[in-house]
């Protein structure tokens, strides 16, 4: 074991894991009112899933920050929300200048990786963060936002999300044109949350490679949330990364079916969406909420578990590439995580379980940074040079 730990340990050193999703802007403002000196990651933060103690021990080198703001917010209120999550950033960046730096460009970030800091960027978790303007789309850009999913849980006018019903059967033309337009202004194009349908789109559009900024695969884990096979294999021919997330339903089938069974039961007692994964506090008759509380002691929440999040990585290595996986944990955007993956210090004990089933250094090195990272070069070569990424 100590001899794993050692590998482990000098692998991260030189290939720091580059994370796809991480939502704690979005805590900070739920829990703390964005206020940096009340909740002071230096320190450590029992509430969290991260902080910087947790990410030195987790090996963390660059992260995409989500400025998630909720899909449901009205378009206007939506792009406000995002420009403060995108100044959180900005502000907890500027607070803490001896571990982070922002960075844009595979460049930037494997400088300020090789300076021994954590490379900051930033990803705005759907596409109703920019109320269908194009110029909004580029302006988040030039503040710095690296990626953007297509939608959440919601669809925009112009693409369908996995969990809501089609409407524009995929992407709608608008769709396309926002696609191309972030193939030209080097924002890479990612395709966790949405519908199949506008997965197969978004591959057959692109001209740059796209990422799954946190998804898992739907062969292991029937969840809509997942990237189904035959997307896995388009992403391989367009060059792209699934990067693998953590997220219980989406990653045990006992867990995908605990939580359809919990959020029916919300349904039939009149409750507000909700299940043990989510950060969102259940509202509704307090009858009905004594009910759901009978319901889940006699139904316990199953765990996931470390390993079968490898089950998951080894997956996507077979049908997609060894060169086409990634990690985005979605850490402090869940309520609960698989056993073996609690936070931000759990990337090596997962990088070990790999090693022992027989992964290389260099195959380690690519899930850890190195895809994301040509990925996202990849993107800036073929972006408009005008547009000064």
């Amino acid at each position: 074991m100590t001899e794993t730990a050692d590998r482990i340990r000098t692998l991260l050193a030189d290939h720091p894991v580059f994370d796809g999703h991480n939502d704690l802007p979005w805590a900070l403002r739920t829990k703390a009112g964005y206020d940096l000196e009340a909740m002071d990651i230096a320190e450590p933060q029992p509430t969290l899933h991260t902080d910087i103690p947790r990410l030195r021990a987790g090996g963390v080198g660059a992260q995409f920050w989500s400025v998630y703001v909720p899909s449901d917010m009205p378009g206007s209120s939506a792009v406000t929300a995002t420009l403060e999550q995108i100044d959180c950033v900005r502000r907890m960046v500027a607070k803490y200048p001896q571990t982070f730096a922002l960075a844009r460009t595979a460049t930037e970030v494997r400088d300020i990786m090789g300076g021994g800091r954590i490379a900051s960027l930033l990803g705005a978790e759907g596409g109703h963060s920019i109320d269908s303007s194009l110029g909004t789309l580029r302006m988040l850009r030039a503040l710095g936002v690296a990626y953007m999913t297509l939608t959440h849980n919601h669809n925009t006018p112009w693409a369908d999300s996995a969990t809501d019903e089609p409407r524009s059967g995929g992407l709608s033309d608008v769709g396309r044109d926002i696609v191309r337009e972030m193939n030209r202004i080097g924002m890479l194009v990612d395709i966790s949350h949405v519908a199949p349908a506008t997965m197969r789109d978004a591959l057959a559009t692109s001209s740059a490679p796209l990422i799954f900024s946190h998804s898992s695969c739907r062969a292991l884990c029937d969840h809509v949330r997942d990237a189904p096979d035959d997307v896995l294999t388009g992403l391989k021919d367009n060059g792209g990364v699934i990067m693998v997330t953590f997220v219980p339903q989406f990653v045990s089938q006992e867990c995908a079916d605990h939580d359809a069974a919990e959020k029916a039961e919300h349904a039939r007692l009149g409750l507000t969406p909700h299940t043990v994964y989510s950060l969102d506090a259940p509202a509704g008759d307090p009858a009905a909420l004594a009910e759901i509380d009978r319901w889940r002691a006699e139904n316990p929440v199953p765990r996931a578990t470390l390993a079968q999040v490898a089950d998951h990585v080894e997956h996507a290595r077979e049908v997609a590439g060894v060169e086409h996986i990634g990690l985005g944990g979605d850490f402090d955007g869940v309520a609960v995580l698989p056993d073996g993956l609690e936070d931000v210090a759990s990337y090596p004990r997962l990088l070990g379980e790999l090693a022992g089933r027989g992964w290389s250094d260099t195959e380690l090195a690519g899930l850890t940074s190195g895809n994301v990272l040509r990925v996202l070069g990849r993107a800036e070569e073929i972006a408009d040079p005008g547009f000064g990424i």
